[in-house]
């Protein structure tokens, strides 16, 4: 049987006609990602993800200067991806628990999608520094977001009062390892009880454990 992926999307709008660079470059990328469904990345060379594009293996490095700082474009395709999906808790207005849950079902989706990617990025970053400092980047950028949110509606008496930095990084800790865990390797687990466990956990911690039991909630909406 054929396996279906989701490939990373790496081009502009299809209204937008690509060049010849852009569309060489877009195929590197979307080598890659197509090589870390099948095989770790350890395995990956510069030979092998041009063989897959046509093109010559020199042009590799018109674009990135080593596979490292190529999957380094990569993850920062995949964080704008995240954040996209997690904007409605991250910015939105209204019920925070409902934007909440909005927030970590589309996270879900993506790391159901993107989980073979992330666990390429960490088994990388393992043994790699600047791949180890990407990711700790990549990290530290939803721990700042998760803050402002959670100071926020501290402010406005919808969380409690706890020293945020610590509690934000649990959080996003819990979710980036629970996607790693659940769709980082086959077989994948279904997205939806990922997304319910993972919003008992930040809506009981953050809102109150009576709110993780619904689908929304009548807090205050803004």
């Amino acid at each position: 049987m054929k396996r279906s992926r989701a490939p990373l999307q790496v081009s502009p709008q299809p209204a937008l006609k690509l060049g010849r660079p852009e569309r060489t470059r877009a195929a590197i990328l979307n080598a890659a990602f197509d090589f870390i469904w099948a095989q770790p990345f350890r395995d990956m060379t510069v030979g092998s993800l041009m063989a897959a594009t046509g093109v010559s293996r020199s042009a590799f490095y018109q674009y990135f200067d080593d596979r490292h700082e190529l999957m380094e474009t990569l993850l920062e395709m995949l964080q704008d991806e995240i954040f996209d999906v997690a904007q409605p808790w991250i910015a939105g207005v209204g019920d925070p628990v409902a934007l909440l849950r909005e927030s970590l079902e589309g996270l879900a989706r993506v790391g159901y999608r993107r989980g073979p990617f992330l666990r390429a990025i960490t088994d990388a970053a393992a043994t790699e520094e600047r791949l180890e400092t990407a990711w700790k980047n990549f990290l530290g950028r939803f721990d700042d977001a998760a803050c402002t949110r959670i100071e926020a509606d501290q402010a406005q008496g919808l969380i409690p009062a706890f020293d945020v930095r610590p509690v934000a990084v649990a959080l996003t800790r819990l979710d980036a390892y629970s996607l790693l865990e659940a769709f980082g390797q086959r077989p994948r687990s279904r997205p939806e009880p990922v997304q319910e466990a993972l919003a008992r956990v930040w809506i009981s911690t953050l809102y109150g454990a009576k709110w993780a039991e619904r689908d929304s909630s009548p807090l205050v909406r803004r």
